[in-house]
């Protein structure tokens, strides 16, 4: 299967270099390219891509809310590129909606890994991202929301922690003594019963409902 990827950027040097790295794979293709926000909305709109490379900082509607308009509007999944490293554009980005932050050095091999783990329905952050995200949580943590969680079963609520702390689906095996597959249930489930999109979104659930506490094992 081809996935097809739309590239905003607002620097034509930079937006051409993303897109011939992925036109080269032989798995992508570059459906269109975009110099502001509002361009890749439109874009997404036209040609359905699997997955947007929004730049954070574009001139008029800038790719925070481009991802917000593209995440509720469509299926398409958007990977935020920015070259500053800054707390409130991460947040921002994933509560906009986006399942993907990565700094514009990334290495190449990293954003073609990155566009294919994305449009599988996973998401990915660097690990210096993921360490801000946590860091925002360690300085206001959630309160419990027992209401919020209710419908989850204990296995799918003790899934959820081991998410929350960065366990992949084979790790939770590991520790639940259970296949990779009931896992896989298990987090589907937790996804679908608390209306959340993919592992960012639940993350931001289990520290946000007080699950999991900062600096509590």
């Amino acid at each position: 299967m081809t996935l097809r990827v739309v590239v905003a950027d607002d620097q034509e040097l930079v937006r051409a270099g993303f897109s011939m790295i992925l036109a080269a794979q032989p798995d992508i293709e570059v459906v269109a390219e975009a110099g502001d926000g509002a361009e890749a909305v439109a874009a997404v709109h036209q040609h359905q891509p699997d997955v947007v490379l929004l730049d954070i900082r574009m001139p008029g509607m800038d790719g925070i809310a481009a991802a917000r308009a593209v995440c509720a509007e469509s299926g398409c999944r958007a990977i935020m590129l920015t070259t500053f490293d800054l707390d409130e554009y991460v947040f921002q980005a994933l509560q906009a909606g986006a399942s993907g932050f990565l700094l514009k050095d990334v290495r190449r091999d990293d954003l073609v890994h990155a566009v294919r783990v994305v449009a599988a329905g996973e998401a990915l952050l660097s690990p210096s991202v993921t360490r801000k995200l946590i860091a925002r949580f360690t300085a206001r943590p959630g309160q419990p929301s027992p209401a919020r969680l209710a419908a989850l079963t204990a296995r799918e609520r003790e899934t959820l922690r081991m998410m929350a702390k960065g366990l992949s689906n084979a790790e939770i095996a590991a520790v639940m003594v259970v296949s990779e597959h009931t896992v896989k249930t298990h987090v589907s489930n937790v996804l679908s019963k608390l209306g959340l999109r993919d592992r960012i979104q639940a993350l931001i659930a289990a520290y946000e409902t007080g699950l999991v506490v900062p600096g509590v094992d």
